[in-house]
């Protein structure tokens, strides 16, 4: 009984004893409440990591108010024709089978002494164009446009206007916050926010000769009214033209596309500067390198983009370039797609030099370009198109580059449609004219005065705006 006394004493001993010096040496743990986050957490990996990722928000009202002053809401008043099919649009029609159609854009201020840019598509065919900024109207002058990038420039008659700061489109980075700045339905100036999804889209929606596609991408929402409004950064900064949405419904959907600021300054400095933009030419179509081009032509990589048609006595022909070479790269850039290709090209003017880097089978060589103008030559163009009164259209001698294109020596484009001889005929808009009653037509005067003077049976022989040979035949008494 006593050794059991003495063993428990013992035991009762060892464990105050141990109780002691755990308290002294026992690791300081801090307590964490059911608040606590795992980011407080004293874990030496865990903090390292943390510590480099830094979440800054994005505020949008300096840019908001640095570019929403700067953009404008355009209305404009269309006259469309209509199919008479009563007796009432007959005898009580004052238009002869018109009617006018008021259609609505965005625009933005580029110079402070009233020069507008908007979209082609927004006042191209407009019989009247009126710019409405800070609730007082303008009648707007169209200045000049251009239908292979989609844009347009007006004037209008004020002073000290809040232009636009002027951004570079090629800093602009995927992954960047953007801003589309819109004034649709006169709602004075929207915005809406997103990131660039990605550049140098090719969409397919240009229809003029040689179009440039090389949109920037964004997930900003761009509605129909936004056409010709602004795209900035996040310093208010101007790098692009919103111009077109990818929709089923006409609505916002997901995507839009802008035209790069940088495009945007070469095609309104040169219709500012020279009244036509001067579009400079390479001599050769490219197509995009995919699995098939691999294949057949046995490429070790899908870089550049392939030769799949040269012009005779262009640009690229005679520099020694020919069908099948792979273009790597323009003044030592690289080049990945057909796209980012007619983008760099569209920077240049006729007579300016290229240095291109190009692959044929395995051996890489340099060589010198010298850009052309539509007519094969290095001077400028000035503004070919005329309006002829007489035929009730704007009417143009057919380019060089695009005769041997199409395979033709000659003939007359037909373009802006109005009221008059043309319109009654029904000849559409993009026709080429060719012969008439197997004459040819190589100048405007030649086609006026075939027409004019024509008696009996008239048969106009040509080209549609789809390059399918066509003709129209009618009876002039």
């Amino acid at each position: 009984m006593k050794r059991l006394g003495i063993i428990i004493g013992i035991g009762f001993l060892s464990g105050i004893i141990g109780a002691y010096v755990y308290q002294i040496i026992k690791p300081v743990t801090p307590s964490y409440s059911s608040n606590t986050s795992i980011a407080s957490m004293p874990d030496a990996s865990y903090t390292h990591y943390s510590s480099s990722v830094q979440s800054t928000p994005v505020d949008f009202v300096e840019a908001s108010l640095k570019s929403t002053s700067s953009v404008v809401y355009i209305k404009t008043i269309t006259e469309t024709s209509y199919a008479q099919n009563n007796w009432w649009d007959w005898f009580f029609s004052n238009e002869g089978g018109t009617q006018p159609v008021v259609s609505s854009g965005s625009g933005v201020i580029y110079s402070a002494n009233g020069y507008v840019v908007t979209n082609y598509h927004v006042v191209g065919h407009a019989e009247y164009t009126e710019v409405i900024f800070q609730k007082r109207s303008y009648k707007a002058r169209v200045v000049g446009v251009d239908p292979s990038t989609d844009l347009a420039v007006l004037k209008i008659d004020a002073t000290q206007l809040p232009a636009i700061v002027l951004g570079s489109s090629r800093n602009v980075q995927v992954g960047e916050w953007v801003i589309a700045v819109g004034n649709p339905f006169n709602l004075t100036s929207t915005v809406t926010a997103g990131i660039v999804s990605a550049k140098g889209r090719d969409i397919n929606i240009l229809k003029g000769q040689f179009p440039i596609e090389s949109f920037i991408q964004t997930d900003a929402a761009i509605n129909p009214g936004n056409s010709g409004g602004a795209l900035v950064n996040t310093k208010g900064e101007l790098i692009g033209i919103n111009t077109a949405i990818l929709s089923r419904t006409g609505a916002y959907n997901g995507y839009g596309f802008a035209i790069p600021v940088d495009i945007v300054k070469k095609v309104v400095d040169d219709i500012l500067l020279y009244g036509e933009v001067q579009k400079a030419f390479i001599g050769a179509d490219v197509v995009n390198i995919d699995d098939q081009l691999a294949t057949q032509f046995k490429l070790t990589t899908y870089n550049g983009v392939m030769v799949s048609y040269v012009e005779k006595e262009g640009a690229l022909e005679k520099a020694g370039i020919q069908k099948g070479d792979i273009i790597l790269k323009i003044d030592n850039e690289p080049v990945y797609s057909t796209s980012e290709f007619n983008e760099k090209i569209s920077y240049h003017h006729p007579g300016d030099k290229l240095q291109i880097t190009y692959q044929r089978y395995d051996k890489l060589k340099d060589i010198q370009v010298v850009l052309t103008n539509q007519e094969g030559t290095t001077q400028l163009i000035k503004n070919k198109s005329t309006y002829n009164e007489f035929l009730g259209s704007d009417v143009e001698v057919v380019p060089k580059v695009e005769r041997d294109r199409i395979g033709i020596t000659h003939g007359i484009r037909i373009k802006k449609v109005k009221k008059g001889l043309l319109a009654n005929l029904g000849i559409k808009e993009g026709f080429i004219v060719t012969d008439i009653n197997q004459v040819k037509i190589e100048t405007v005067n030649q086609f006026v005065q075939a027409l004019s003077q024509s008696k009996g049976r008239v048969i106009i022989e040509g080209i549609d705006d789809r390059g399918v040979k066509g003709y129209y035949s009618y009876y002039f008494r």
